[in-house]
């Protein structure tokens, strides 16, 4: 449907949730509730009227930049929730005039509309030719729409900030999808790896027991903080803070009890594996993960993994998004593993059209980008 004259204009979480609510999928990072996970930014739900008819909603983030304190970064990840296959400048002009009358600089935007997609044979086929560098050196299954929102955005003055690993300071360009839709656990095991179904049989029969765990008694979320820390300190990344999965876990399952799980695998006792998984209406996230040094031959982490893509596929989902991955399938390049480790499941690559600026006030967002230039240059 066309909408040539909708106007934006500020939403109440209730009305924000219900739009949510009515639709097939919407990323959990445009729900209401992410507002309040994300307590170093102010939130703001907004809404697209066709005269009095709700037909679009956001969650946008507001960040001051240091220095720049008169103003601030308008963020929408993964969103906004609009008709990406119309005339896209009836929905962000109005948006913008929005924001820039609330002290934006500038919009970052995530449209969460594919571009591209390649299939677990030829990720596979990728990683196996040494002519083969990155999933962009194959020809994958372009999306119209993807390609159709690329240009127009750039048309429009929008400006692309996806690096070319496809992880930055935002939101993954690239990521693994593994379609439930039409499907059986059968044909989900079927679909996997030789390796990905031996583990998760090994997992079984050494007797590793996955359960949910209770997040509002306290003590299963700190054992998993406990092992995502270790985790974080073998794997070299920077771990959040035990209060930022007590304050996520509080705000998403207030807005809906199955909105978070937390999944946490033990053999014999010890925990050796625990996984996050989100979910809004048909779309389920892995969002986090921890595995144990020791026991790694139980493969617990296999066994969360399959736990929770039973409970999505029980639960009614279309796919299971296991999120980011680097774009890369040199066997040399250290972030190859992750696509290997994914790709055993089956499913998809998707490329998404990535993360855009659209510069409101061009001296304010020179000094923005020079900054973060050389933050990064540190």
């Amino acid at each position: 449907m066309t909408y040539e004259n909708v106007t934006v204009r500020p939403i109440s979480a209730a009305e924000h949730l219900a739009f949510v609510r009515a639709r097939a999928s919407v990323s959990f990072l445009q729900t209401p509730a992410w507002g309040r996970v994300k307590t170093e930014w102010r939130s703001e739900s907004v809404g697209w009227f066709d005269g009095r008819r709700l037909v679009g909603a956001g969650l946008v983030l507001y960040r001051p930049v240091p220095r720049l304190d008169r103003f601030t970064l308008a963020y929408l990840p993964e969103g906004p929730a609009i008709d990406w296959t119309g005339e896209i400048g009836a929905w962000l002009d109005p948006l913008a005039a929005h924001l820039k009358a609330r002290g934006a600089f500038a919009v970052r935007l995530c449209p969460p509309v594919r571009t591209d997609t390649w299939s677990a044979a030829q990720v596979k086929q990728g990683l196996a030719d040494p002519g083969v560098r990155r999933l962009t050196d194959m020809a994958g299954l372009p999306d119209p729409v993807g390609a159709r929102v690329t240009g127009r955005l750039r048309a429009a003055g929008w400006l692309p900030q996806s690096p070319e690993d496809g992880f930055g300071a935002g939101q993954p360009q690239v990521k693994y999808e593994l379609p439930l839709a039409g499907r059986t656990e059968d044909d989900l095991l079927g679909g996997m790896n030789q390796l990905w179904r031996r583990n998760i049989k090994k997992a079984a029969r050494a007797g590793v027991e996955v359960t949910v765990g209770d997040v509002a008694a306290g003590e299963d979320l700190k054992v998993f903080h406990d092992l995502y820390v270790r985790t974080a300190a073998r794997d070299r990344f920077t771990p959040r803070p035990a209060h930022y999965f007590a304050t996520m876990f509080a705000a998403m399952r207030a807005e809906d009890p199955e909105r978070a799980r937390l999944y946490l695998a033990r053999h014999q006792g010890d925990l050796v594996a625990a996984t996050v998984l989100v979910r809004v209406g048909a779309h389920a996230w892995y969002s986090y993960g921890a595995s144990s040094t020791g026991k790694r031959e139980v493969r617990g982490s296999n066994a969360c993994q399959w736990a929770m893509i039973r409970d999505s596929l029980a639960a009614g989902c279309d796919v299971y998004d296991l999120r980011g991955i680097t774009p890369t399938l040199d066997a040399d390049d250290p972030h190859v593993g992750l696509i290997q480790f994914k790709v055993g499941t089956g499913g998809r690559a998707v490329r998404y059209v990535g993360e855009w600026d659209l510069p409101l006030r061009p001296l304010v967002y020179r000094a923005f980008d020079l900054y973060m230039r050389r933050r990064r240059g540190r």
